[in-house]
């Protein structure tokens, strides 16, 4: 796909409705017949670790097709889905959600028609993982907290995160979760983090709802 952002931009004007929404419609429409494939996922760090785990498989998402297109929190995604789904751009759909979401996520696809009742394996077998907590858990889970520290410090940050760590908020936390806050208590460094930490995995830990994900 040639202009990906574009048409990431004209898909969330037509989502949100307004006044430049039909315009905006005959923009994603006109771009969509480049793609197979539109994965949604909760924010912009979602789509940094789908990205990068593209990238470190040798996957060219935007050749194939696919776009990773961010929805700006879960209560979204039935719009989205509309739009995607077979009485919109007729694409194929998968997703990303973390657990605490999973509720908007079964909603809106059954909404959409993609079944009833669905169940956390009937999601995934549609294509959409569901992560515990969400994907910084399942990331630092499978790294490991000394794992995890070793990116902060190949990312020279390992000084900041000892400093957070004595801040009376923290002190008697687990590691788990101190690393989980450190890496959502500056704007970026979440998106940064994610593909980071994806980067470092040994190809046999990527988390389930992730790995599956591209499949």
């Amino acid at each position: 796909m040639r202009e990906p952002d574009r048409f990431r931009d004209a898909v969330r004007v037509w989502a949100a409705g307004g006044a430049d929404a039909v315009a905006a419609a005959t923009v994603a429409r006109e771009l969509a017949g480049e793609l197979s494939t539109v994965v949604l996922v909760e924010g912009f760090s979602d789509r940094c670790a789908v990205e990068a785990l593209a990238e470190r498989r040798g996957r060219d998402l935007a050749g194939e097709g696919v776009c990773v297109l961010p929805i700006g929190g879960a209560m979204s995604v039935a719009r989205y889905l509309r739009l995607f789904g077979a009485q919109g751009l007729a694409l194929t759909v998968r997703g990303l959600c973390d657990e605490a979401e999973e509720g908007f996520f079964r909603r809106g696809l059954e909404q959409a028609g993609f079944g009833t009742d669905l169940t956390r394996p009937a999601l995934e077998a549609l294509g959409f993982g569901v992560c515990v907590t969400d994907l910084e858990d399942e990331l630092i889970r499978a790294l490991g907290s000394a794992g995890v520290e070793r990116v902060i410090d190949a990312e020279r940050d390992l000084a900041r995160f000892r400093v957070f760590q004595k801040q009376p908020a923290q002190r008697g936390r687990p590691v788990e979760r101190q690393l989980r806050r450190f890496l959502g208590t500056m704007s970026g460094r979440k998106a940064r983090y994610a593909s980071a930490l994806v980067r470092a995995l040994d190809p046999g830990a990527i988390p389930r709802p992730l790995d599956r994900l591209l499949g």
